[in-house]
């Protein structure tokens, strides 16, 4: 009999861990090839996925052997929890949109439309069941321009904005021709228009930000000139748009500018875009304008397309006073003024600002004594902070020519160039090295997650979420542009990176996973997790965390999450319980680290059928 840890046991080891990816390459083979239609239901394949990847675990198998044992067995033996459907009603669920909730707030500055998520005692234990007839997204890039109707089954848009050329209703789909309220001729002659004045085919300008986006189509035409841009709108000011904008495989989140900052970094956005957006950026002493001068970065453009801007010409059809629209430019314009930015351009309703690239360059903001500066010497520390009528400091420059905060390269080439953040010692504790050792670690995390997930670069994932992003090594090292990936950096995070993640040319939010998400159900396709559970231990529920997740992933949608083997376990618990298929594999450094690493594919089921795939 061998002893246990010695050669006949580390080869039973290494048998079982050569099963399971054998039976995970199966796995994700087949769910790749019944995904490409379209369609697709769990029962069949979740039974096929069972009979391919079978591989008889030895009774003695266990982590004891080289791990801890505090809690595995009992976790190995005990009944899984079953988490049931919720009622139908909740297709749609976004807690911390609620509108029954957002009622209950103040109307004033849009306070009511801002995040309000429900106390624990209110939050649903429950999987929110896709609509019946669900099916699987188009790929890339057809999805820009078609969505099926039964993901999304909202006919107000057609109606609303039927002259403006936003959605089509046709047949079983939406067809989105690229048409907006400010450009009827479609996205790409506006963004063309644009890009006569501002730096777009170069990779000067990368990450945007569309306040007001509708269903995002000016970001959807960006991305084919390698611009992200990170869209938001409030919850059914206009039906369903950020999930339409998602659907389509765009960038999206529910936001509004009303009360408390926006959930950036500073200095983060190449270019902030509004068209038509109502957003009344002359009320309340220039603050939104404040707002959106936080994080758009020195040189960065601001663009207000629609009203007041040509006002002369448009009051008539704009069905507002010359007086009332002269009133509210002229407020913008000096609000521009006192916050530096150069008007580089004003073309029919189109006006464009530039960020100055320091203080040093703004002789006006040295000598005006009515512009307050902020006095937070934290301009990241955005989270449910309020918004407040001052103006944002800048890095202090050697000479006028300086870029504040440091000169970032054109994309690609800053996607791995260490950040001015980090070069510059602005992320205390981190060094250029270790930012470099990162980066090259996630390279090597990556190659091995493709060697079980066949699809992960291969575009079959188009929505993807890094729920910890740090540095965003895991975002840099699958980019591509048959793909984005949402970086949230959570807000009980020791060390604040969203900035750096900006300054690679990625897209990114803070966000605290002890709240829902600010998106519609099955808007991810893929989600990752390093680390998360570890670092929300003690500060709020496994569960709730995980039927989050479950919320915003696609059926069908992947999951890879790397934690210390005992919180694996225990997620892998609650996962199956969840309709997840899962498989739990070694650190691709070998069985005797305790990280390790969980596969999961969430099986399809739908509303109205729910003892499906129980």
């Amino acid at each position: 009999m061998a002893v246990k840890g010695g050669p006949a046991d580390n080869r039973t080891r290494s048998i079982v861990s050569i099963c399971i990816v054998i039976g995970l390459c199966c796995f994700f083979y087949i769910l790749g090839a019944w995904q490409k239609s379209g369609f697709g239901k769990g029962d069949s394949i979740a039974l096929e996925i069972t009979k391919r990847t079978d591989c008889t675990i030895l009774p003695n198998l266990s982590f004891d052997t080289h791990h801890s044992k505090q809690g595995s067995s009992g976790d190995l033996v005990s009944p899984v929890k079953k988490f049931k459907p919720c009622p139908d009603r909740f297709t749609d669920y976004t807690p911390c949109q609620d509108q029954n909730r957002a009622m209950k707030f103040p109307r004033e500055n849009m306070n009511y439309r801002e995040r309000h998520c429900p106390p624990q005692k209110e939050k649903l234990h429950c999987l929110v069941p896709p609509p019946k007839g669900y099916v699987a997204p188009f790929p890339w890039p057809k999805s820009r321009d078609y969505v099926p109707f039964a993901n999304c089954p909202y006919k107000s848009l057609t109606v609303e904005k039927a002259i403006q050329n936003w959605v089509q209703y046709e047949g079983n789909v939406f067809r989105f021709p690229g048409g907006g309220t400010q450009f009827p001729q479609g996205a790409d002659k506006y963004i063309d228009q644009l890009a006569s004045v501002i730096p777009i085919a170069n990779g000067t300008v990368r990450t945007a930000l569309d306040t007001g986006c509708g269903v995002a189509s000016w970001g959807a035409y960006l991305l084919k000139r390698n611009v992200l841009a990170m869209s938001f709108a409030p919850r059914d000011s206009h039906e369903a748009q950020v999930q339409f904008a998602l659907e389509r495989g765009v960038p999206a989140v529910i936001g509004v500018l009303g009360t408390i900052k926006l959930p950036y970094p500073s200095r983060a956005f190449d270019m902030a875009h509004c068209s038509r957006c109502l957003i009344p950026w002359g009320m309340n002493d220039g603050l939104y304008m404040m707002e959106v001068d936080r994080v758009l970065r020195p040189g960065g453009y601001w663009v207000l397309s629609g009203p007041p801007i040509n006002w002369k010409a448009n009051y008539k059809g704009w069905q507002r006073t010359k007086e009332d629209l002269e009133a509210e430019q002229n407020k913008i314009e000096e609000m521009a003024e006192l916050l530096c930015w150069e008007k580089v351009s004003e073309k029919g309703e189109t006006a464009i600002w530039r960020k100055r690239v320091n203080t040093e360059s703004c002789p006006s903001r040295l000598e005006e004594s009515t512009v307050q500066m902020c006095e937070s010497t934290n301009a990241d520390d955005v989270w449910y902070k309020k918004m407040k009528a001052c103006v944002t400091p800048l890095p202090d420059v050697q000479n006028p020519s300086e870029v504040a905060g440091g000169a970032i390269k054109p994309f690609p080439s800053r996607l791995n160039a260490v950040p001015p953040k980090i070069s510059n010692g602005l992320i205390p504790g981190v060094s250029s090295e270790a930012y470099q050792k990162d980066n090259k670690m996630w390279k090597k995390h990556v190659k091995a997650y493709s060697n079980v997930n066949k699809y992960l670069l291969t575009g079959r994932y188009r929505n993807i979420m890094d729920m910890n992003a740090g540095f965003g090594g895991f975002a840099a090292a699958i980019e591509s542009p048959k793909s984005w990936v949402m970086n949230v950096v959570p807000t009980i995070a020791k060390i604040a990176t969203l900035g750096a993640v900006y300054e690679r040319g990625l897209i990114g939010i803070y966000h605290d996973w002890c709240e829902a998400f600010s998106t519609y159900p099955r808007t991810y396709d893929l989600i990752h997790a390093s680390g998360l559970f570890t670092l929300y231990s003690n500060k709020c529920s496994m569960e709730d965390i995980l039927l989050e997740m479950d919320r915003i992933l696609r059926p069908e949608g992947a999951v890879i999450m790397r934690d210390d083997v005992d919180v694996l376990t225990k997620v892998n618990k609650l996962a199956r319980g969840m309709r997840w298929n899962t498989k739990l594999v070694d650190h691709e450094d070998g069985p005797l680290v305790r990280e390790k690493v969980l596969y999961a594919v969430k099986q399809y089921w739908v509303g109205g059928n729910q003892t499906a795939a129980s």
